[in-house]
């Protein structure tokens, strides 16, 4: 039987990034290229080639009204989904009540999850003996902690699913939430994503993987998605969290819209789990993908709020996949990265992205590459470097790339 698709909507959303623990303060340091980066503190980085993160500092789960008993026993990246969820329902104006219980769902992206439970639990064991362990880690470190918890405290009984597709993780849990809303199949999704990845064992992989920038003496220029001096990524935490519902149901609740999710493409380089494949045409086929699904044209799109991770190669594979789609178009469209300010936060980077994407319509401004200090002949497009420029965007894609070639685009009409 054939069903009328439905439009899709974004009511709702909240945040905690290393430079903003809300979405007010989040835009202020987006717009004004405020950077969250700094030497880790929750652990002792002293033998690590890299001391430095986009850590989210003083971050108390009691101030979003979690409970302090309850906070013990879960993992930092469902602190912060829960915490982004509360402010998310909030901004949105839902009360999920017994006959909403039933409805609505809850889709969240992670990569790496609870790892320092893992960690913990793993030194209790190695220097106390087994009977030491803590019987709540095991639920604590689980992929789907964070969207459990979630479902726990609305009492969300619909769909609750986890997605983890590395970094692309959270552009795909709401590409995921888009289209179950799109067909039918909800009204409504609290979606997005978390992460904390600074753990002793997760710094020391990527450390030992090479692929970490050694700007320790300077962290808040660390971050330099395309420029020439780059070398390498800095490792971030956060969460955003999203509320997606039909047109219809934000209309019948009389809801003020962020934006309409239009498009959304994902495919997989089917390459190499340890190596990137440089030809970025994978990428570009997301992102083709994507504005087919929209229906729009390649001039409609004002905005392209990039994966640029201030690695090497991937970089310059994002510059080459968006020349492959755009065309000439492509030096005209500005192109810039917030990972300049907020790291690289790995399964929820698509959802940090997606959120400056939203406040940077609603405010006016396409947000800065910072750190932008020396051309690289092979990133040649409109970067933002380093300034917020004024500029009305009505079309905007999202570029969010996963370890093991997972490549995620989505595409936002602003209201």
């Amino acid at each position: 039987m054939y069903l009328k698709e439905k439009r899709v909507v974004i009511t709702g959303l909240g945040i905690v990034a290393p430079n903003g623990r809300n979405k007010d303060e989040y835009w202020e340091s987006i717009l004004h290229g405020r950077s969250g980066v700094k030497k880790i503190s929750l652990f002792d980085v002293s033998e690590f080639d890299t001391k430095i993160g986009g850590e989210i500092s003083d971050f108390n789960p009691e101030d979003y009204g979690i409970d302090k008993k309850e906070a013990k026993r879960m993992a930092r990246f469902s602190r912060f989904a829960l915490a982004a969820a509360k402010m998310a329902t909030a901004d949105a104006g839902i009360y999920i009540d017994e006959e909403l219980q039933e409805k609505i769902g809850a889709v969240l992206g992670v990569s790496v999850n609870g790892v320092e439970i893992i960690e913990r639990e793993a030194e209790t064991l190695r220097t106390k003996g087994v009977k030491k362990m803590n019987p709540f880690g095991v639920a604590g470190a689980l992929p789907n902690a964070a969207a459990s918890h979630i479902a726990v405290k609305f009492g969300i009984k619909g769909k609750v699913s986890t997605i983890s597709t590395g970094c692309s993780s959270t552009l795909n849990a709401i590409g995921y939430a888009y289209e179950l809303i799109k067909f039918g199949k909800n009204d409504m999704i609290i979606c997005g994503g978390s992460e904390s990845p600074l753990t002793p064992s997760v710094l020391g992989a990527f450390c030992a993987a090479k692929s970490m920038s050694k700007r320790n003496d300077e962290p808040e220029k660390a971050s330099r998605p395309f420029d020439k001096n780059r070398d390498g990524y800095v490792l971030g935490e956060g969460a955003t969290i999203f509320v997606l519902e039909s047109f219809e149901s934000a209309v019948k609740r009389d809801a003020e819209i962020y934006a309409e999710v239009i498009g959304y493409g994902n495919t997989s380089d089917a390459y190499s789990l340890y190596e990137m494949e440089k030809s970025g045409d994978q990428a570009a086929q997301a992102m083709a993908m994507c504005i087919k699904d929209a229906s729009v044209k390649l001039h409609e799109i004002d905005y392209i709020n990039a994966h640029g991770s201030s690695s090497y190669v991937s970089d310059i594979r994002e510059t080459v996949a968006i020349k492959k789609v755009f065309g000439e178009y492509a030096v005209k469209v500005p192109v810039s990265s917030i990972k300049s300010m907020v790291g690289h936060a790995l399964g929820v980077a698509g959802g940090l992205q997606t959120a400056a994407t939203i406040l940077a319509a609603k405010y006016g401004y396409i947000p800065p590459t910072i750190n932008y200090e020396e051309e690289d002949p092979n990133c040649d497009l409109d970067y933002v470097p380093n300034e917020a420029i004024r500029k009305r965007i009505n079309v905007a894609m999202i570029n969010s790339f996963g370890m093991g070639g997972n490549n995620a685009s989505l595409l936002l009409r602003m209201f």
